[in-house]
């Protein structure tokens, strides 16, 4: 994983002002300005709890792009990031100071608000006036530069470079063009030239220390996108891409801007066992919980599914997992049986995997609306009928955050670089149900699902959860 290195100094630094705030507020508030050495003991022991909170307070940050070149050289941009990455950071403390019991926290307003000014002011020194005036002097000079290609010397390249060169991007130096179809030396715009073919980028990474690769080339199959995407992150540089075929992502969620022009990250993010292992921990404890917690109401609508229609209150179902493998995938019914499979469905899902839409309808949902019970229509309204796959958690065949498991007639007519969102397991929410659900096409969806995979992080996980909860609660669902 490749990270341009103003993100550290900047992360760093932000980590340093909070943790001052936090030590300054406590003095202010608890030792009347003055300290001894008992309060400097009581300071020492709450610094592992202080530190705690400031590491949430950066994934907030880095959530709401306070690390991305287009918000850090904006001083508008950058104070309205901040003012509300630490609005929800200062729930946070609070939230956390009550798990921990720290109660001269949650019992004392003074102290919060002490805290908030503190740390406003701190921040527009250090941040807004002080490191974005570094960021700009020091951005074109070895310590912050990274030497650009750009995969593409067609229009859309050849745009993307211009913006870069007479908008004069911080932190980025075109190094030239990779292109595959335009012979090497070629000059593309002024003097940058095409350098090599996407099969020499190995060797001109090394060649010529580059950092950063941007993808824009036009006319291009999602297959061989997704391939070139593959190739630079194995290099261990930072990948971005710049297609139509990815505008799906900007339209949707923020992305970082070249110019105007929206470029979405590819880096694969955390690609650990121990991330893994921690992702599997939280699903599984959280799954449980929930199993717990709601059984009451489960079992409540559990008897009205029985009543309400004959066959079986689960709807259970094989559905393509993890790496193409199948598992038994649980739903509460909300349908009428039929005997085998409901071919009308399948015929407008294969077309709808093919050709984008449906033929009736430009909902890229496939229901048959006719087999809907009416108690099928309320659940299926707030998402209820999703809840069993808590089970599908529990067991470790799905997670609750991922891309959506599919059934295995839909598997086989997936092509070879749609079938990669089965790279990790299946989840029960994702960034497709939050941001694009019934409004984009399958290849959209795809799409939205890789950009989840490359962009994997507990925090991502819990944004799409707490952002689930306003589709279930409206019944934004199916």
């Amino acid at each position: 994983m490749n990270i341009p290195r103003h993100k550290y100094i900047y992360a760093v630094a932000d980590f340093i002002v909070l943790m001052f705030a936090f030590i300054i507020t406590q003095q202010f508030v608890f030792f009347n300005g003055g300290i001894n050495g008992t309060d400097l003991i009581a300071i020492l022991n709450s610094l592992w709890f202080f530190g705690l909170v400031a590491a949430g307070f950066l994934f907030i940050f880095q959530s709401n792009n306070l690390y991305k070149h287009h918000i850090i050289v904006s001083h508008s941009a950058q104070i309205v990031a901040i003012l509300k990455s630490l609005f929800y950071g200062t729930l946070v403390l609070i939230v956390l100071s009550f798990t921990f019991k720290v109660p001269q926290i949650y019992e004392s307003r003074v102290y919060v608000l002490f805290f908030l000014v503190n740390v406003v002011v701190f921040f527009i020194i250090v941040r807004v006036i002080f490191l974005r005036e570094l960021y700009l002097r020091f951005g074109k000079t070895r310590l912050l530069r990274r030497n650009l290609l750009i995969i593409g010397a067609g229009k859309s390249g050849r745009l993307l470079a211009t913006k870069v060169l007479f908008e004069d991007a911080i932190g980025v130096r075109l190094f030239g063009f990779i292109d595959d179809a335009e012979p090497v030396g070629s000059r593309i715009i002024q003097e940058y030239c095409v350098i090599g073919t996407v099969s020499d980028l190995p060797a001109l990474v090394v060649m010529h220390s580059i950092r950063e690769v941007i993808i824009a080339i036009d006319n291009i199959e999602y297959n061989r996108l997704v391939e070139i995407v593959e190739v630079c992150q194995g290099l261990n540089i930072t990948t971005k891409v710049a297609s139509e075929l990815f505008n799906i992502v900007p339209k949707k969620m923020e992305t970082e801007l070249y110019g105007n022009t929206p470029v979405v990250d590819a880096n694969v993010k955390l690609d650990t066992k121990t991330s893994i292992v921690l992702k599997r921990i939280f699903d599984f404890v959280i799954a449980l919980t929930g199993l717990i917690i709601f059984s009451p109401f489960f079992l409540l609508l559990a008897l009205i599914i029985k009543l309400s229609s004959k066959g079986p209150i689960f709807y259970t179902h094989e559905r393509i997992g993890f790496k193409g493998k199948p598992f038994q995938f649980y739903k509460f019914r909300s349908m009428t049986q039929v005997k085998g499979d409901d071919e009308d469905r399948k015929k407008l899902m294969v077309d709808f995997i093919k050709n984008g839409k449906t033929q009736e309808t430009s909902s890229t949902k496939i229901i048959n609306h006719a087999r809907v019970t009416w108690i099928g229509n309320l659940i299926r309204k707030f998402s209820l009928d999703e809840f069993p796959q808590l089970i599908n958690v529990v067991k470790g065949n799905m997670s609750l955050v991922g891309p959506r498991p599919c059934l295995p007639y839909e598997y086989e007519q997936f092509e070879e670089w749609q079938k990669k969102r089965h790279d990790v397991l299946p989840g029960c929410t994702g960034v497709w149900q939050v941001f694009g659900r019934g409004e984009v096409s399958f290849k959209d969806s795809v799409i939205l699902d890789l950009y989840y995979i490359n962009n994997l992080s507990p925090w991502l996980d819990l944004q799409l959860l707490i952002k689930t909860i306003p589709v279930l609660v409206f019944g934004k669902g199916k």
